[in-house]
């Protein structure tokens, strides 16, 4: 009888112990006569009740002195001993049969190190709010290159790796409190030893649309950065300078629509202080695109003239200053 396969489950924590409780439920699940699971918790969090979530579903458990995920990441890499590494972040789960395609696909496949399949987005309450994502798999090293240059952004919680290739790749940037996992997974894609598949692998919960500005605005910074590192590099896959510029506003697109749609929401809800600065989020993303769509017939342009005349209104209301 052939001994189960065994794939190292890389997850990162920080003070989400209910959550993390459903990750690792959903990692155990899967396990079996042919595949088993090593878990590896690292935590750069202080709330105790981790280290008993962990030790409950048989997890090892890996303190992790510095900030970020990918932090908490590298102390998982460091001690993963499985012929495969998966990873899981704390606040998503595993979908039933996943994994196991994954192997299938990386033993029909010697030219590639590592893989992505599918994602689907959920909200807070676990409800399926999307299609699974990427729909159609990029055919070929370089259109993966580019679509992840692009605007593609692969979950981590998708990924499946041989650890013996590990060490050809390094480990994730700690420097990058954001973006860590694409820059990792593009030193793959940029060798041509990444593939996909079109399975169906993960759960996404998502935060409520319009609370978590300071993240998206730190976000920007990071993938900007992650892009330039590896897009410049990579120049011949670009047709022209304009194909460039595209994929960078591809790359950049959703936190730009991201602070739109925050700006129009809280400005009909009145909230003047949050609109004007999501507004002014908009203008870090894309400055001139912003600009345009303020001159032009744009929502941003509607949304701008509904605070100026509420702020006029209120200006004209207010009482005299004694």
């Amino acid at each position: 009888m052939p001994q189960p396969r065994r794939v190292s489950v890389v997850v990162p924590t920080a003070d989400r112990p209910a959550l993390l409780e459903d990750a690792l439920a959903s990692i155990r699940a899967l396990e079996g006569p042919e595949m088993t699971f090593e878990i590896l918790v690292g935590d750069n969090g202080t709330d105790p009740e981790t280290r008993a979530v962990a030790s409950r579903f048989g997890a090892r458990y890996l303190p992790a002195d510095r900030p970020g995920a990918g932090a908490a990441r590298n102390v998982g890499l460091a001690a993963a001993t499985g012929e495969f590494v998966a990873f899981l972040d704390d606040d998503d789960i595993w979908r039933p049969g996943h994994i196991a395609p994954l192997i299938a696909a990386l033993d029909s496949h010697p030219e590639w190190d590592a893989l992505i399949s599918q994602a689907i987005y959920t909200d807070t309450e676990r409800r399926v709010i999307g299609d699974p994502w990427p729909a159609e798999p990029p055919a070929g090293a370089v259109p993966l290159l580019r679509a992840m240059l692009s605007g593609l952004f692969p979950q981590i919680g998708t990924v499946l790796v041989r650890r013996d290739a590990l060490a050809g790749y390094g480990t994730f940037d700690e420097a990058l409190i954001a973006g860590q996992d694409l820059d990792w997974l593009l030193r793959f894609a940029r060798r041509r030893r990444l593939g996909h598949v079109h399975v169906l692998g993960t759960f996404v919960r998502t935060r409520p649309q319009g609370s978590f500005d300071a993240l998206q605005r730190m976000r920007v910074r990071y993938d900007r950065k992650v892009f330039y590192r590896h897009a410049i590099p990579e120049w011949r896959v670009w047709r022209s300078p304009g194909d460039f510029y595209r994929a960078q506003s591809m790359m950049l697109w959703h936190f730009f629509s991201y602070f739109e749609t925050a700006a129009a929401t809280r400005a009909l809800n009145g909230d003047r202080s949050g609109a004007w600065g999501a507004i002014r989020a908009m203008f870090g993303v894309f400055p001139v695109r912003s600009l345009v769509h303020v001159v032009a017939d744009r929502p941003l342009r509607r949304t701008v003239l509904q605070l100026l005349r509420r702020s006029g209104r209120a200006t004209l209301s207010a009482p005299p200053s004694r």
